[in-house]
C-alpha cells in the first residue's frame, strides 16, 4: 500500500527574470518497505520534486497524498516532525551545536530526551561511522563527508516512516558511499521504511528497488528493478 503518492503534481516558481515550470503534471506513489530513486540530469526537477514530496514546498497544481490524505491540508512541519525526515544535500546542520547536539535535535522535536535520546543518537552516529571523539565538535570542525554522515544519522535518528534524501553520497568517498547505500536499503527492506533518493549516481540507483527518471520537470520512465 502507498504511504506516499504524487497526483498531477506540478510546481511552478518565478522571480524577476522569468517563470520556471520545474514539475510538470507528475504521478507517482511510493510503499513502505522499498526505496527509490529519482534521477535525472542537473534541472530537471528531481530535487523540486523531492522538496515537495516533504513538504518544504506546497504544489502549484495536483496534490501530494500522505497515507491517502491530502498533505495541503495537513501541518506540514508536523508531517515532517513525525513522518518524513529529510536529508540535505546541503546538511543542514546547526552550526553552533554538537555533532551529538546535532544528532539528538530531531528526537528533541519529538519530546524524546535524556538516555534514550543520547543512547539512539550514538547507535546512529556510530552506523555512519562517526566516532566517539568527534561528538564534542562543532560543524565547521568536520570535513564535507563527515558533515553529511552527521546529517544522516540526525535524519535517521528521529525514527519517521519516510526518508527523503537529496544526493545522500554525493560529498562521501567509495567506501562511505557503500556504507550509506546499504544502510538506507536496510531501512527499507528490514525497518519497512520508504526511502526515496534523489541522485545523479546511476550506481546507486540501480541497487534501489525502483528508478524514476525525470527530464525537463516531466517524468519519463518508471522502471521498476525487484
Amino acid at each position: 500500500m502507498e504511504i506516499l503518492r504524487a497526483e498531477d503534481l506540478s510546481f511552478t516558481y518565478k522571480n524577476k527574470y522569468q517563470t520556471v515550470n520545474a514539475v510538470k503534471n507528475v504521478t507517482c506513489g511510493f510503499e513502505k518497505g522499498k526505496a527509490y530513486a529519482i534521477v535525472g540530469k542537473s534541472g530537471s526537477g528531481k530535487t523540486t520534486l523531492l522538496s515537495v514530496l516533504a513538504g518544504l514546498e506546497v504544489p502549484t497544481e495536483g496534490k501530494v497524498l500522505f497515507d491517502g490524505q491530502d498533505l495541503s491540508k495537513l501541518n506540514r512541519d508536523t508531517y515532517r516532525r513525525d513522518h518524513a525526515a529529510v536529508i540535505y544535500q546541503s546538511y543542514n546542520l546547526f552550526p553552533l551545536l554538537t555533532v551529538m547536539e546535532n544528532a539528538r535535535y530531531s528526537m528533541r522535536l519529538k519530546g524524546i530526551k535524556g538516555e534514550a535520546a543520547a543512547k539512539r543518537a550514538e547507535q546512529e552516529l556510530d552506523a555512519v561511522g562517526i566516532k566517539k571523539e568527534q561528538y564534542r565538535r562543532f560543524p565547521p570542525q568536520l570535513s564535507g563527508g563527515e558533515q553529511q554522515r552527521v546529517a544522516i544519522a540526525r535524519a535517521l535518528a528521529a525514527g519517521n516512516e519516510i526518508i527523503l534524501a537529496d544526493e545522500p553520497t554525493g560529498n562521501l568517498d567509495v567506501a562511505n558511499s557503500e556504507l550509506v547505500v546499504n544502510m538506507l536499503l536496510e531501512l527499507a527492506h528490514k525497518d519497512g521504511r520508504c526511502v526515496i533518493v534523489v541522485t545523479h549516481d546511476l550506481d546507486l540507483a540501480e541497487r534501489m528497488d525502483a528508478i524514476y527518471t525525470m527530464c525537463d520537470g516531466i517524468m519519463t520512465m518508471e522502471n521498476t528493478l525487484k
